[in-house]
């Protein structure tokens, strides 16, 4: 639970984690993220911008605090998209 160092709360990712499970959600997430890149994922202003259009999709309320503290845990994972090593990590923090 790497999120936690970053001071998202467990509950909240439970809660967006549940919500991603419905099929709708996921396919609007989903086609949002589509064409996302490596060099996407490492710009602050784009990880801003998609982090309040995913809040937006998932019905949740997310503050200034909570979307600085996202924006940081996502740039410092340096994700790779196209990287199944990376994916595979990220799906088990958050299984």
């Amino acid at each position: 639970m790497s999120y936690v160092k970053y001071g998202i709360s467990p509950e909240f990712v439970e809660r967006v984690k549940t919500k991603t499970k419905n099929p709708q959600v996921k396919d609007k997430l989903k086609k949002m993220l589509d064409g996302v890149n490596k060099h996407d994922l490492q710009d602050r202003t784009k990880v801003r911008r998609l982090v309040k259009s995913a809040g937006v999709i998932l019905n949740e309320k997310i503050s200034g605090t909570q979307e600085d503290q996202i924006v940081a845990f996502v740039l410092a994972q340096k994700i790779d998209p196209n990287n199944t090593f990376h994916l595979i990590k990220l799906w088990g923090m958050f299984r």
